[in-house]
């Protein structure tokens, strides 16, 4: 690779976070809540769906400007899921990102709207996008709202929710997760492919891939739940014990989740040299999934 998976990071987050500035300056609503959805859309994160995106793309095209709308669409939706997990409702969190959580920093009315407006106006940005034809409008519009909706991500909450307070076996786990983290993990490797004109075999071995990936991240997210540095974390690490979560450590203990990892990351790395992408950034982001400390 001529820049490190770091540099590459960097320069792409630079260039998101410039689009979502831009994204929200136009938009015509009322102060407040215009102000909570840039409270929470601006407030740093890792990018790493966006980022995915950009690197799927870029496994098979260079030009990366076709790519931006739909990841910072992509990156609304991702907010807007946090912000709505984070209500008292849901998980009930005080921090994120090592800020105050949104229904904090302005009351909860406000937090529900500016979720539900990041949402909806994601929709309008791809709608909107001068270098999308109206067939790959159509393709990303459908995806977003798939994955977005009741069968994917908003399903993976709907379980997570009633899997709170029960012991859940492996295969519900895994359940939950392919939809609540999964689903815009997925979308974002596949809208990146499809709009780099990848072919339908490769298109479904990125799938393969994106799947394990998406189980990759959560694996992690529940080992550093109990080993990460609340500091880089940006909130407090045990939520998952206080609120009786079934986890990959609760059910299998610490070395098994990270036995577990390993070999969900075999597997991505299988469908990753189908895909013929095994030199891309992608090979690099899994690495970088399954390592990261926040």
């Amino acid at each position: 690779m001529v820049n490190s998976i770091h540099n590459y990071m960097s320069d792409v987050k630079e260039k998101i976070e410039q689009e979502m500035k831009r994204a929200l300056t136009d938009v015509n609503a009322p102060a407040n809540l215009k102000s909570s959805m840039q409270y929470s859309l601006l407030a740093g994160g890792k990018r790493l769906r966006p980022i995915l995106m950009m690197a799927s793309y870029h496994t098979f095209q260079s030009q990366s400007d076709k790519v931006l709308k739909s990841a910072v669409a992509l990156e609304m939706i991702h907010t807007y899921s946090l912000i709505h997990d984070d209500l008292p409702a849901m998980d009930n969190d005080d921090y994120r990102r090592g800020e105050l959580t949104n229904h904090k920093q302005f009351n909860e009315a406000t937090a529900i709207l500016a979720g539900d407006a990041l949402l909806t106006h994601s929709f309008e940005l791809v709608a909107n996008d001068a270098l999308l034809t109206s067939e790959e409008k159509v393709y990303i519009l459908k995806e977003l709202a798939n994955v977005s909706g009741p069968e994917e991500m908003i399903a993976g909450q709907m379980l997570d929710v009633e899997g709170e307070n029960k012991t859940l076996n492996l295969n519900e786990l895994e359940e939950i997760h392919v939809h609540k983290t999964g689903a815009l993990i997925r979308f974002a490797i596949m809208t990146g492919a499809y709009l780099g004109h990848a072919t339908k075999d490769q298109i479904q071995h990125l799938n393969d891939f994106a799947y394990y990936l998406g189980l990759i991240f959560q694996v992690q997210d529940d080992i550093l739940d109990i080993t990460g540095d609340p500091e880089k974390l940006g909130k407090p690490v045990g939520s998952d014990t206080e609120n009786e979560k079934s986890t990959y450590p609760s059910l299998l203990g610490l070395e098994g989740a990270k036995q577990k990892k390993a070999a969900y990351t075999n597997k991505a790395e299988a469908a990753l040299e189908l895909a013929n992408a095994k030199d891309s950034y992608l090979k690099e982001l899994l690495h970088v999934f399954g390592q990261r400390e926040y």
